[in-house]
């Protein structure tokens, strides 16, 4: 078996067929040593990105110009859920690039620009009188899910892209946020997009927040820790990146930002972190020297979102001691640039295209359209960091690409376990804490890190 070819899907009993069969995917892909101008590369590619959707929102156009490529057997109607799916997505990757402000470096100018026409989209979008208002076409239960990457998006760049908005906008975006309550998510990770809206509303300062909604999401999440930093999608583990997409983003900052209003615990927030830093690095491993990695569960159409817990600690300063700052980068640009650069990823007119590399409308599933694919932007947070920053400052101790074998000595790989048999919440719930190993952690994550054990030390 060639472990350095994306997978189609991982069966417990064995690994399958990778994609495409016939070896072009690797021909195909350019070589991977990152180079000095790692940051040039990604916010190049952020601005390509996120470009067509905010210069046509920011002008009341997206709703006219933006395809509505549709996956097979589609449940949705694009003209109703795609204006706010493709903005939410897109500030929630972009926010911590915007909330470095506009300077006189190029840089500084080019971010000057898109803070512009974020503002400028953030208006547009809960407007009911402009043509691309979010709710314009009809109410859809998907609203609930890209509202809350919105409020994520505004909660992570509050003072370019919340702070500077006019009242009127703010008081609309309040409307949005509280129309969106008659939406009831099921028992899984959409009780998270229920509390983002509330902790949102918390943040800035709107009276009419609904701390139960909160609670509830918080209180289940604990409940659905599964063990080795992973949690379940509901009461059940399913083996995909959903706690990638959603769940520890999320629930890291909606955990941080309930701590800064003084109305949650800090041993809440750091139980969190913890989670998510053993999460990352079993992220890291996931990746190849190649910068292949595995395609596991749905939405693998959100491309490099994947790695939004990784990206997310290199930003903050909270990678754990065993991930270099370095490390890390090199995973990041290396599996990017797979994806990124192989043809049919774009359209003619710039705009992504259904597929996880290249255009492979079949992978998609029947939620997913033109609008869904701009999630990929969360992958992007680590960009956000002011230089110099431990990211972006070090280079690779080996040299500059991704080397297996290269240490004299690998650490064997470890388990998140804790000696706490349990401990009393401030909201009265009583959480248990495993003390020895799972005799059956997640399989699959262990397979995988199975597969790559011998290149651990990668930089």
């Amino acid at each position: 078996m060639d472990r350095r070819h994306f997978l189609t899907a991982v069966p417990l009993a064995g690994m399958a067929a990778a994609i495409p069969g016939n070896g072009e995917l690797l021909a195909a892909t350019p070589d991977m040593a990152p180079k000095d101008n790692d940051r040039e590369y990604w916010l190049k590619l952020m601005q390509k990105i996120s470009l067509p959707l905010l210069e046509n929102l920011s002008k009341g156009q997206l709703r006219k110009m933006m395809p509505e490529e549709k996956a097979p057997g589609y449940n949705k109607k694009t003209a109703v859920v795609q204006n706010l799916e493709g903005f939410g997505r897109t500030i929630a990757g972009i926010a911590p690039w915007l909330e470095l402000g506009a300077d006189d470096s190029a840089e500084g100018k080019q971010r000057a620009r898109f803070i512009f026409m974020t503002q400028k989209s953030i208006a547009q979008l809960v407007d009911p009188a402009s043509p691309d208002y979010a709710l314009a076409q009809g109410d859809d239960g998907q609203h609930l899910v890209d509202a809350a990457f919105l409020a994520h998006g505004l909660i992570r760049a509050p003072k370019t892209l919340w702070e500077p908005l006019p009242a009127s906008t703010k008081q609309q975006v309040f409307a949005l946020f509280r129309k969106l309550r008659y939406v009831k998510p099921g028992h899984s990770n959409w009780l998270l997009f229920m509390a983002m809206l509330e902790i949102a509303l918390l943040k800035f300062g709107e009276p009419d927040w609904d701390r139960v909604r909160i609670d509830f999401a918080v209180m289940k999440h604990f409940e659905w820790y599964k063990g080795d930093s992973m949690y379940g999608d509901g009461e059940n583990f399913h083996f995909d990146y959903y706690n990638a997409f959603v769940i520890q983003p999320m629930f890291v900052d909606i955990l941080k930002e309930l701590m800064n209003a003084r109305r949650g615990s800090k041993a809440d927030y750091d139980l969190a972190v913890t989670r998510m830093q053993r999460y990352g690095v079993i992220l890291e491993r996931m990746v190849s020297p190649e910068g292949t990695f595995p395609v596991v569960g749905r939405s693998m159409t959100y491309r490099t979102a994947v790695f939004q817990p990784l990206a997310q600690l290199a930003l903050s300063n909270q990678l754990p001691a065993e991930l270099k700052p370095a490390q890390v980068r090199c995973a990041l640009t290396a599996a990017t640039k797979r994806i990124f650069e192989f043809p049919g990823t774009f359209d003619k007119q710039g705009w992504l295209q259904l597929g996880f590399c290249g255009h492979q409308p079949d992978i998609a599933d029947v939620y997913t359209c033109t609008g869904s694919l701009y999630l990929t932007l969360v992958g992007f947070l680590a960009w956000g960091y002011q230089p110099p920053h431990p990211t972006g400052a070090t280079r690779p101790k080996n040299g500059p690409t991704r080397k297996p074998g290269v240490e004299k000595s690998v650490k064997r790989p470890r388990d998140l376990t804790s000696p706490t048999i349990g401990r009393l919440c401030d909201r009265g719930m009583a959480l248990r804490y495993p003390s020895l190993r799972f005799s059956l952690p997640p399989a699959g994550i262990y397979l995988f890190c199975a597969m790559v054990q011998q290149r651990l030390e990668l930089c």
